[in-house]
């Protein structure tokens, strides 16, 4: 039987999903609105280190980012905060499009699909 877990299951949506050794994130957007957008993206790449360590992988083992962004001006600034945290060599397939959020607070959501160790 295949393997299959939750991590963190809410009424709406779970956190995390596990399946095969494949970690599944939902989209992981920011605690802190009043930060700018280099603080929010700080705090989301937090949140995917945590989630991704609870389910047996971490950053170097990502297979695929989805980053979406209420403004595209704030790639820049994004890009900085994202390069100093995934480790070289390892930078995965990635897309960046600009979004309207479900919280217009929100300045960054990321999702993420990775491998576990």
């Amino acid at each position: 039987m295949a393997e299959f877990k939750r991590f963190h299951v809410g009424a709406r949506l779970s956190e995390t999903a596990v399946h095969n050794g494949t970690v599944y994130l939902a989209g992981q957007v920011p605690d802190d609105t009043t930060q700018d957008i280099r603080g929010q993206t700080a705090q989301v790449l937090g949140m995917i280190d945590r989630l991704l360590a609870e389910a047996g992988s971490d950053k170097s083992r990502i297979l695929m980012t989805q980053i979406f962004l209420t403004d595209i001006q704030d790639i820049t600034a994004m890009n900085e905060v994202w390069d100093a945290w995934i480790p070289a060599g390892n930078t995965p397939p990635r897309a960046t499009v600009e979004a309207k959020l479900a919280n217009p607070a929100y300045k960054i959501e990321v999702v993420v699909t990775a491998a576990q160790a």
